[in-house]
């Protein structure tokens, strides 16, 4: 079918103040031009986007987050002469593809917005005869197999039978930056993209083990954040590696075996908080979910936090593996992240589960933790 326009509708935006949602319109107008070549207009609560390729848009407005659905749409005029010829010429295409039959249940939903000579009623009602003079379809409005939407808006209507589920969420760039700790398995990737949905913007850092693991591991953090940059058309992903293997080496080397995995996490968020005050980042966000590793026990949590000022932030915290990796399945970096890379030989045999701020801050001496963040930020690139 040869579409005139598309659709797109948001959710929660419509709920802002009138100064915060036409702010918010702009940013989501801005994301949609930047994620593939159209025309886009805003009008009471509705943006209509007139893409140079109906294919290519159809493929990439489900990765623009603030759009909760969108429908590929024909235009005509708000009267009945030019409802009746372009419905029709649109049901015979509906017919084509056998998207409406004889046995087809169909209904009309009308909306109507302006000053009009009938009501939505009486519009919806004359579409109806529209689509029954070119097939002897049965009319259902309790429970239709196929909804036909008719929209008019002051001297235009919109016809459509799609309405194609979008990410939801809020514009990206919406709610200022943060930095995220990106590794190269399942679960960050995942957080990165939840922080994404909900308007921020990214900063990936990643911290390369170095000679306690593959670099591997660092080829595909660069794979993760390509993919995810499809998502963040219009606000791009900002991507930083910080050279870490030589901190892991003193916190072997001078702190207690066990205690290795809450001292790495402890340093990554305290390098994070640097990198965070140099951007103007508001937060700190990680792939963190209770219980999943030993860092991540609700003592470990705590532990590893102590020094931290800057709120971090962990969106998957109640989420199990299976519900994680449906997500990342989902957005693609699913088959990236399971690739061997053989992980990180720094973590040792028995690490500390139930580490406390006494035991870390005994750590943090012993390994003389400043000196060591300072000399592991200088080589962030």
């Amino acid at each position: 079918m040869d579409y005139d326009l598309i659709i797109a509708r948001y959710g929660e935006i419509g709920l802002k103040s009138q100064k915060v949602r036409s702010r918010f319109e702009k940013k989501l107008v801005k994301n949609i031009k930047a994620t593939f070549d159209c025309d886009v207009d805003r009008n009471q609560g509705r943006i209509y986007i007139f893409p140079k390729e109906y294919d290519e848009a159809l493929e990439k407005l489900n990765r623009v987050f603030g759009i909760v659905s969108y429908s590929p749409a024909v235009s005509t005029y708000s009267n009945f002469e030019d409802v009746d010829k372009t419905l029709g010429e649109y049901t015979q295409e509906l017919i084509k593809t056998n998207a409406i039959t004889e046995n087809t249940r169909f209904a009309i939903q009308c909306r109507r917005v302006g000053s009009h000579d009938f009501s939505s009623q009486e519009m919806a009602a004359f579409a109806g005869g529209v689509v029954r003079k070119q097939i002897k379809a049965p009319v259902d409005l309790t429970n239709p197999e196929l909804t036909i939407y008719l929209e008019v808006r002051d001297d235009d209507t919109f016809i459509y039978h799609e309405k194609i589920g979008g990410p939801g969420g809020l514009p990206l760039g919406t709610q200022g930056k943060v930095v995220v700790l990106l590794s190269s398995g399942i679960d960050s990737p995942v957080a990165s993209y939840m922080m994404m949905k909900r308007g921020c913007e990214v900063i990936a850092l990643h911290f390369d083990a170095e000679h306690f693991g593959n670099p591997k591991i660092t080829e595909k953090f660069y794979k993760i954040v390509d993919q995810l940059q499809n998502y963040a058309k219009g606000v791009p992903i900002t991507a930083h590696v910080v050279k870490y293997g030589d901190y892991l080496q003193d916190a072997k080397d001078y702190a207690p075996e066990k205690m290795t995995c809450v001292l790495c996490k402890s340093g990554m968020y305290k390098i994070a908080e640097k990198l965070a005050k140099h951007y103007g980042a508001l937060a700190i966000v990680d792939g963190s979910s209770v219980g999943q590793v030993a860092s991540q026990t609700l003592n470990n949590i705590l532990a590893t936090r102590y020094g931290v000022e800057m709120p971090i932030l962990s969106p998957l915290i109640g989420l199990d593996k299976s519900e994680i990796t449906k997500i990342a399945e989902k957005i693609g970096t699913f088959e990236i992240s399971k690739i061997d890379d053989g992980g990180c030989s720094a973590v040792p045999r028995y690490p500390e589960t139930r580490g406390d701020v006494e035991k870390l801050i005994e750590a943090l001496e012993a390994m003389n933790q400043d000196e060591a963040i300072e000399k592991a930020f200088k080589t962030i690139k």
